[in-house]
C-alpha cells in the first residue's frame, strides 16, 4: 500500500476520533458533581496520536520526505543504503495523494538529483540526475555526454578504480551549478544517440552510467511525475559490513 495513502487514512481516523471527543463526548462525559466517565482506550489513543500524525503528514507532504537508496544506479554520488532527504516544495507545492500542483515555485535544473515517480509504473519512486530540461538537445556518444552541443563529461580527468575485481572508470562532469563524478565500465557497451527533450518533460540519467535504467531506455519524465529535489544524506547503512557508514552521514548531494 502507498505509504502516503496509509498515513492519510490514519490522519482521517485519528482526526475523526479527536473531533467526536471534542464536540460530543466532552458534553456527555460525567454529570455535575460526579467524576468524569472513564475515557475508552481507543479515544485516548486517537486523541494522542492525531497531532503527531498531522505533523508528520504535513511535513512529509509539503516540506521534506525521507527516502532510502535501494540500488547502485547513482554510485558514486549515492550508495546503496543511503538515507536521504528530499525537498518537496523545490519544484512546486502539490496536493498530497492526488499530486496536483497548486503553487509554482521552480522547475528542475540541469544537474539536480531528482526523485520522481517512474513513468512506466508510477507507484515506484526513482532517483536520477536531471540531464536535460525542455528544449535541450542531449547527445551521448562513446560514453561522453553532450548538452546542446557542449561536452559535459571531462574525459581528460578520468581515473581507474577497482570494485569487486572489476575495473571502473570515474570522471567528473560539470552541469549547471553541479559538479559531480560519474562512473562507467570500459568493457560494457551502452546506448548512444541524440534526442530533444519535449515541452513539460525531463531527461534523466544515473551517475553509474552502465548500471542505470534511465531515460536512455524508457524515455522522459513528465512534470506531473516529479516528487522533489534530493539534497542531504542523513543516514547511511553499509549492508556488507552490517554497520553505519559514518563518513557519509551529513553529506550534501552535489
Amino acid at each position: 500500500m502507498d505509504f502516503a495513502v496509509l498515513l492519510f487514512g490514519l490522519l482521517l481516523l485519528s482526526g475523526a476520533i479527536w473531533l467526536i471527543d471534542e464536540v460530543w463526548l466532552v458534553r456527555h462525559r460525567g454529570s455535575a458533581g460526579a467524576p468524569p466517565a472513564k475515557i475508552p482506550w481507543w479515544v485516548e489513543y486517537g486523541r494522542s496520536f492525531f497531532p503527531v500524525i498531522l505533523a508528520v503528514f504535513l511535513l512529509r507532504s509539503f516540506l521534506v520526505e525521507p527516502f532510502r537508496i535501494p540500488s547502485g544506479s547513482m554510485i558514486p554520488t549515492l550508495a546503496i543504503g543511503d538515507f536521504i532527504l528530499v525537498n518537496k516544495f523545490a519544484y512546486g507545492i502539490r496536493l498530497p495523494i492526488i499530486d496536483k500542483k497548486i503553487i509554482e515555485i521552480d522547475s528542475p535544473q540541469r544537474g539536480d538529483v531528482m526523485v520522481f515517480r517512474y513513468p512506466p509504473e508510477p507507484s515506484i519512486d526513482y532517483i536520477k540526475r536531471v540531464i536535460g530540461v525542455p528544449g535541450d538537445r542531449i547527445g551521448y556518444y562513446d560514453k561522453v555526454l553532450y548538452v546542446n552541443g557542449e561536452q559535459v563529461t571531462e574525459r581528460d580527468a578520468v581515473r581507474s578504480v577497482q570494485e569487486e575485481g572489476m575495473e571502473l572508470l570515474r570522471l567528473p562532469e560539470h552541469l549547471g551549478t553541479h559538479r559531480y563524478d560519474v562512473q562507467w565500465m570500459p568493457q560494457r557497451p551502452s546506448p548512444q544517440g541524440e534526442v530533444v527533450v519535449p515541452p513539460g518533460q525531463y531527461f534523466v540519467m544515473g551517475d553509474n552510467r552502465d548500471n542505470s535504467k534511465d531515460s536512455r531506455y524508457w524515455g522522459f519524465v513528465p512534470d506531473q511525475n516529479l516528487v522533489g529535489k534530493a539534497f542531504f544524506i542523513w543516514m547511511s547503512w553499509d549492508g556488507d559490513r552490517f554497520a553505519i557508514n559514518w563518513r557519509r552521514i551529513g553529506s550534501s548531494i552535489p
